[in-house]
């Protein structure tokens, strides 16, 4: 099967397009033809080996897909031939086929395009289990989302939105605070040319955020940790900024407030039920037209290196997806 293939950790351009032998479904495994398989943060730090899971070399990246069932495990019950699904793979997505466990695969509903179903688990998923789960965001509370032009960051924009949350989005540039306000920000802050703290405090007639969604880190996470109102949670997302914040301890004291860690790939393992209740209810959501993905950009399986590279450089609006099976 054709393939990108990671042959040794690095940046994305140490990938290469090739072959690599078809994989063979294990007992409790089904085996996928992928049609789409979204584009994520995680794919840029698992091929650099900086990610919590580590697959041993060479593999493909992409973790999330969809496309059709052509071989199933023989323990395997309640999937059959040519069932439509979307499915969490880790890795190997980059690639024609994908052989992955049965309890992480998903039936389609009826009519969803592959390439809206392969760009909204990690994305819609992590930031539904941060703000209904972790937060527990109430309506008409203030939320912060650093980074909102992102994959994550876009999906919590609407999704605050969607529960009643008042939006403030944080991004570095005119473009991407617009495509924000589209998803239902109603307030933007440009922390590359304003100051952070500063305009939190303003738009909040000094009062504070209730929940800061921080998938950025750097030199973002201790000014918006400081325009926290008292009670409020400061959820760590992820670090797309490369560097992990050093936080100083006395804010949440003085702030009474909590620091969240939000690890969706792990809570789906470990509380599979809920997470399965929270993807029902998010298909649900982009069945009524509730929610809707923003593809920046389509790029072919050889071509997918380049998205990777994309979202190192912080340039991907929304969500870019790799067209696995035109």
């Amino acid at each position: 099967m054709k393939a990108i293939i990671c042959e040794q950790f690095g940046l994305p351009e140490t990938l290469r397009f090739g072959e690599l032998p078809d994989p063979i479904p294990g007992p409790n495994q089904v085996l996928i033809e992928v049609e789409a398989c979204g584009v994520n943060f995680p794919d840029v730090l698992i091929i650099q080996n900086l990610y919590q899971f580590k697959p041993v070399l060479p593999f493909s990246p992409g973790g999330e897909v969809a496309g059709k069932i052509i071989g199933i495990g023989e323990n395997v019950r309640g999937s059959k031939i040519g069932d439509s699904v979307l499915a969490l793979c880790g890795w190997g997505g980059f690639a024609e086929k994908v052989a992955v466990d049965a309890e992480r695969v998903f039936k389609l509903p009826p009519n969803l395009p592959a390439e809206i179903a392969a760009t909204t688990l990690y994305t819609y998923g992590t930031s539904f289990h941060a703000l209904k789960d972790r937060a527990k965001l109430q309506e008409a509370e203030t939320l912060l989302v650093l980074g909102a032009a992102g994959g994550v960051g876009l999906a919590a924009v609407e999704l605050g939105k969607l529960l009643g949350a008042k939006v403030i989005a944080a991004a570095s540039s005119e473009e991407k605070l617009s495509l924000c306000k589209e998803k239902g920000a109603e307030l933007t802050i440009n922390y590359e040319k304003e100051d952070l703290k500063v305009r939190i405090k303003e738009l909040t007639s000094g009062k504070g955020v209730d929940v800061v969604y921080d998938p950025v880190g750097g030199k973002f996470t201790e000014p918006a940790l400081r325009g926290m109102t008292w009670k409020g949670r400061y959820l760590i997302v992820g670090f797309a900024n490369g560097e992990i914040p050093k936080i100083p301890m006395n804010l949440p004291l003085l702030k009474g407030c909590s620091i969240v860690g939000v690890f969706w790939g792990q809570f789906s393992k470990l509380e599979p039920e809920k997470s399965f209740q929270n993807i029902a209810q998010l298909m649900q959501w982009v069945q009524d037209g509730k929610i809707q993905q923003h593809i920046g950009e389509r790029f072919s399986l050889e071509n997918s290196p380049k998205a990777l590279r994309d979202i190192l450089d912080r340039k991907m609006l929304g969500k870019g997806v790799v067209i696995v099976k035109p």
